[in-house]
C-alpha cells in the first residue's frame, strides 16, 4: 500500500480540528484510496511534533519547543503540506514560508488561511505548475461553502458574468442581528464573540477585509483574473445606523455584505459592500453564520449555494475534500 506523508502547520483550532478529522478518516484513504496516510509532523509558531512512523491522536498535546518553521517541515519527508496558520494578507506570513518552502520542493500544498494567497498568490501559482505539484485552496475560499469546487468543476467551460458572495460569517451574524433582532452592533459582537467565532480583533471582518480576500482568491484562482486588493473597493458594516436599518424595513428589503465580481471588457470589477435583496431573492433568506454564492454564467445561467457548516469542522473537512482529490489523482 501507498504511503503518503502530511504535516500541518499552524496548530491553531483549524489545525488540530484538521488533524483529528484526518487521523478518524485514515482507513477511508485505504480502501478508497489505497494510500496509508500518516501525519507525521504537526507545529504551532514555537512548538511541534515529529513522527516519521505517524502521530496518533493521544500525542497531539505533546508539542515540543522549538519543533517550528518551514525547515522543520522540510525534514518531517511530508509529501503534502496543510497550512492552517494565521493569516496576514498584508505580508503573507506566516503561511507563505510555509508554502512557498513546500512548492518549491515539488510537494503538494493544501492552504486554509488566506493571507498568503492574497499576498503573493501569482507566485505560487508558477510554483506549483513549475514543480507539477497540487496547490489547493478550498479551505481557504469559504471552507464549507462550495466555491472554487463550482468554478473547477461544477461550471467547467462555462463565462462567468457575474460573482456575489456573503462569505463571511461574521458580519452576516451581525446584519442579521441588528436588523431582524434589533440589537446594536457592540452587543451582537459580543455575542459572536462569545459564540467563538468572532475574532477578539474582528475588524479584518467588520471593515470587510476577510470578504475581500476570499473574493480575490476566488478571482485570480478560480477565473485568472490576477488583481490585487488595490482593484477592490471595500465597504465594511461599522457604517450601518439604525436609521439605515429602518429605511430597509420601510422598503422590505434585507441587507447583506457581499463581494461581488462582474466581468467587464477589461476583465472584472471587484467591491466588498453592503446590497441590498428583495424577500424573494434567496441571498435574503441566508440567516445568521450561513454562507451563500450566486454565479452567474453564459450557459449555465444562475447558480446559487447556501452552506451552514459549524466551524472549525466545516473548515477542516474542506481541507481533507482537498487532500482526496488529490489522493485521486495522484493515484490515477
Amino acid at each position: 500500500m501507498r504511503v503518503l506523508r502530511v504535516a500541518i502547520a499552524g496548530f491553531g483550532g483549524v489545525g488540530r480540528a484538521t488533524a483529528s478529522l484526518l487521523l478518524s478518516r485514515r482507513e477511508r484513504y485505504r480502501r478508497l484510496h489505497g494510500t496509508d496516510v500518516r501525519l507525521v509532523a504537526v507545529c504551532g509558531s514555537s512548538a511541534g511534533l515529529f513522527d516519521a512512523e505517524g502521530l496518533e491522536a493521544d500525542r497531539l498535546d505533546l508539542l515540543e519547543a522549538g519543533l517550528s518553521g518551514a525547515d522543520f517541515i522540510n525534514a518531517s519527508g511530508a509529501d503534502i503540506l496543510i497550512e492552517a496558520g494565521p493569516s496576514d494578507f498584508r505580508t503573507g506570513a506566516p503561511g507563505l514560508a510555509y508554502i512557498r518552502s513546500a512548492l518549491s520542493s515539488g510537494r503538494d500544498a493544501i492552504v486554509i488561511s488566506k493571507g498568503a494567497l492574497v499576498h503573493s498568490g501569482r507566485e505560487l501559482r508558477a510554483l506549483a505548475e513549475n514543480a507539477d505539484a497540487f496547490l489547493k485552496i478550498s479551505g481557504a475560499a469559504a471552507a464549507a461553502l462550495p466555491t472554487i469546487d463550482l468554478l473547477d468543476h461544477s461550471l467547467l467551460g462555462c463565462t462567468v458574468l457575474k460573482l456575489e458572495g456573503i462569505l463571511n460569517a461574521t458580519t452576516n451574524y451581525l446584519l442579521d442581528a441588528m436588523t431582524v433582532r434589533g440589537i446594536g452592533f457592540e452587543e451582537a459582537l459580543r455575542e459572536a464573540q462569545a459564540g467563538g467565532f468572532a475574532e477578539a480583533d474582528p475588524r479584518n471582518d467588520t471593515e470587510g477585509w476577510d470578504t475581500a480576500c476570499k473574493l480575490l482568491i476566488l478571482a485570480d484562482f478560480g477565473l485568472g483574473a490576477d488583481l490585487t486588493m488595490d482593484d477592490v473597493a471595500v465597504e465594511g458594516i461599522r457604517s450601518v445606523t439604525e436609521k439605515r436599518i429602518e429605511a430597509w424595513r420601510a422598503e422590505g428589503v434585507v441587507a447583506r455584505l457581499v463581494g461581488s465580481l462582474t466581468r467587464t471588457d477589461g476583465g472584472f470589477h471587484a467591491s466588498v459592500g453592503i446590497r441590498t435583496y428583495p424577500l424573494a431573492d434567496p441571498f435574503a433568506h441566508v440567516r445568521g453564520k450561513n454562507k451563500a454564492i450566486r454565479i452567474t454564467t453564459d450557459a449555465m445561467g444562475e447558480t446559487v449555494a447556501i452552506a451552514a457548516g459549524a466551524e472549525p469542522l466545516a473548515t477542516a473537512a474542506a481541507a481533507l475534500k482537498d487532500l482526496e482529490h488529490i489522493l485521486a489523482a495522484r493515484r490515477g
